[in-house]
């Protein structure tokens, strides 16, 4: 699925993030739903250079956005699954990148969007690599884990993502004590 995609609750959605946006509810989501807030505030869907599906770290881009939603961190690992990326829209920062994709995170004030994914427990990863097999063989390469290494020590992997996944939407929150 893409936010480019001609379905009819796509133009919906875009209208509601951008209402929320003018009513200063902010807005947050993950993979296609951070490709959703991008477009709706005029950033453009595009292809990922190359698919990016398993484990990888992201980069904190340094300036006061960042330091503001993540503190003192500089790197980190996260979960990915896309083939198509977001551009960075007029009046946001990024404030994250990886090696195989320029945008992996930006806000605009109080709006959090992610192209990667700090919300998945053992148990989506798992799903996620058993229903995406097919997918993942269709393009091997450096970008592309293999299912079972997915699977690789996922407790510790997952506890060390919900300590970013719980700094993260804690930020955001404090958008939501604001409205």
């Amino acid at each position: 699925m893409s936010a480019n995609d001609d379905l009819p609750w796509i133009a919906r959605t875009l209208a509601l993030i951008r209402e929320a946006d003018a009513h200063g509810i902010p807005v947050i989501g993950h993979c296609l739903g951070g490709q959703l807030i991008a477009k709706a505030f005029g950033g453009e869907i595009t292809r990922n250079p190359v698919p990016e599906i398993g484990w990888g770290e992201v980069t904190v881009i340094d300036g006061p956005p960042a330091r503001d939603w993540l503190g003192e961190s500089r790197a980190f690992p996260v979960f990915h699954w896309h083939g198509e990326t977001f551009s960075i829209p007029p009046g946001a920062s990024r404030i994250l990148a990886s090696e195989h994709c320029a945008n992996q995170a930006f806000v605009r004030g109080p709006n959090l969007a992610m192209q990667c994914h700090v919300e998945m427990t053992p148990d989506m990863i798992r799903q996620w690599a058993n229903e995406g097999a097919a997918q993942i063989r269709a393009h091997p390469g450096a970008s592309v884990q293999t299912p079972e290494r997915m699977c690789e020590d996922l407790d510790r992997r997952t506890e060390e993502l919900r300590r970013i996944a719980d700094r993260l939407y804690a930020r955001w929150i404090r958008g939501l004590d604001a409205a």
